[in-house]
């Protein structure tokens, strides 16, 4: 099962400060906009989301169809595939995606100890 980048989406109170604390850790701005209230920060092969008021518990994420850099990937497990093998697998979802869709989806998941995990295909 290939899931794609692994970045964890981070609930922060202060954007701004959070910036400053993971620059402070070798992080740069990959992408993402301060004025909304949300960043992706990047060092080397680390990825990370600040994300202000937008949820409430930080998430772990994963982007079939993307690298680290997110550049598409020439092959990957579309994200309907990926929702049908787990349903299979008896796990819950507690968001799904519209299985006759195609291109861009998401579902959310959580594992045993109530992690959310966000499944999401860009491509």
């Amino acid at each position: 099962m290939k899931l794609g980048a692994f970045s964890v989406s981070l609930n922060v109170q202060d954007i701004t400060k959070s910036k400053s604390f993971y620059e402070n850790l070798g992080f740069q701005v990959f992408g993402g906009d301060i004025t909304q209230n949300w960043l992706i920060m990047k060092n080397e092969s680390c990825i990370i989301g600040l994300f202000q008021g937008m949820f409430e518990k930080n998430i772990l994420t994963f982007n079939p169809g993307w690298n680290e850099n997110a550049d598409n990937l020439d092959s990957f497990t579309d994200i309907r595939d990926l929702q049908k093998n787990l349903k299979a697998q008896g796990i819950k979802m507690l968001t799904e995606t519209d299985e006759s869709s195609v291109g861009n989806a998401s579902f959310t998941i959580e594992d045993p100890d109530g992690n959310p995990i966000l499944v999401d295909q860009h491509v």
